[in-house]
């Protein structure tokens, strides 16, 4: 069995090894997003639910608390998984002259 090496140098781009790890990484960049997102509904609804069902002025205070937090949660995820598809797109690009696609 024939081995393929990939030099730092080596002009001949990606090889399938690279092509499996961005795909991995990409994988593992939507799972994060969702997670993200699991969370920032999590806060917001534990928030809604302390403001709907508890009288205490403590419980409503924290309640929208929450709701904030969830939002920024929730904004702090779509950010980070952009910034992370960009710079997968541009390495990517950089490294096989633009032939994988990534969307």
């Amino acid at each position: 069995m024939q081995k393929e090496s990939c030099n730092a140098g080596d002009a001949g781009g990606m090889i399938l090894r690279d092509y499996l790890a961005v795909d991995r990484t990409i994988l593992a960049n939507e799972r994060t997003l969702l997670s993200y997102i699991r969370t920032a509904m999590a806060f917001a609804g534990a928030g809604t639910a302390l403001i709907h069902f508890f009288d205490s002025g403590v419980a409503e205070g924290v309640g929208w608390v929450l709701i904030p937090t969830g939002i920024m949660v929730f904004l702090a995820g779509i950010r980070r998984y952009i910034s992370v598809r960009n710079k997968l797109k541009r390495l990517t690009s950089d490294a096989d002259g633009g032939i994988y696609t990534i969307y």
